[in-house]
This record gives structure tokens, C-alpha cells and sequence, in this order.
């Protein structure tokens, strides 16, 4: 399993960010997948997952009507899209499977909101 994030960057608040994860080695049409974050001093959070069967969505209640996660199952790759971006989004970014009891993770990629 391989997980690959892409398209972190720098961003003034109230601007957007469109992150991507690639993945391969496993039937991805067949599982939900999952974004969370993490910053130096807190543990990570769950920040959107999207189910395998009917693509439906759950977000954590800080970034709810903000950002939507999406999926394409020809590209195996899940989406991350990031509006109204604030100061307190600012983490490293992760994509997340997990595969009976093992979680597989990407290498994560840096998101800073700042002025």
C-alpha cells in the first residue's frame, strides 16, 4: 500500500488549497479512505473520510462547510478541496486507509495559513 500527498503549501487566511492523495497496491474502489492533520503539539485528528459504496461523507465540526473531500476511483486518488482557510488549519496532512487492522499512512504533506 502507498499513499502519496501532494499540494500543501503556504496560504494567507481565507484562501484555498486543493490537496491530492494518490494511492496504489490495494483495490481502492473497495475502501473508505480518510484525511486527518496533525500539529507538534496535538494528536492527530480525523478531518474528512469518504466511504467505498456510496461515496457519502463525514467531516470534523471545525471544518464543516469549508472543505470537501472527494473521491475518483478511475484515478485512485482521494481530493482534499480547502476554502476560507484559517490560521488554525495549519498542520501536516495526512491520507489514510486502513486494511483489516493495519492503518497505512502517507508521508504527509505541510499546510500553513498565515499572514
Amino acid at each position: 500500500v502507498q499513499l502519496v500527498e501532494s499540494g500543501g503549501g503556504l496560504v494567507q487566511p481565507g484562501g484555498s488549497l486543493r490537496l491530492s492523495c494518490a494511492a496504489s497496491g490495494f483495490l481502492f474502489s473497495a475502501f473508505g479512505l480518510s484525511w486527518y492533520r496533525q500539529t507538534p503539539r496535538e494528536e492527530r485528528e480525523l478531518v474528512a473520510s469518504i466511504d467505498s459504496a456510496t461515496s457519502s461523507t463525514n467531516y470534523a465540526d471545525s471544518v464543516k462547510s469549508r472543505i470537501i473531500i472527494s473521491r475518483d476511483n478511475a484515478k485512485n486518488t482521494v481530493d482534499l478541496q480547502m476554502n476560507n482557510l484559517k490560521p488554525d488549519d495549519t498542520a501536516v496532512y495526512y491520507c489514510h486507509v486502513k486494511w483489516g487492522l493495519t492503518n497505512y499512512w502517507g508521508q504527509g504533506t505541510q499546510v500553513s495559513v498565515s499572514s
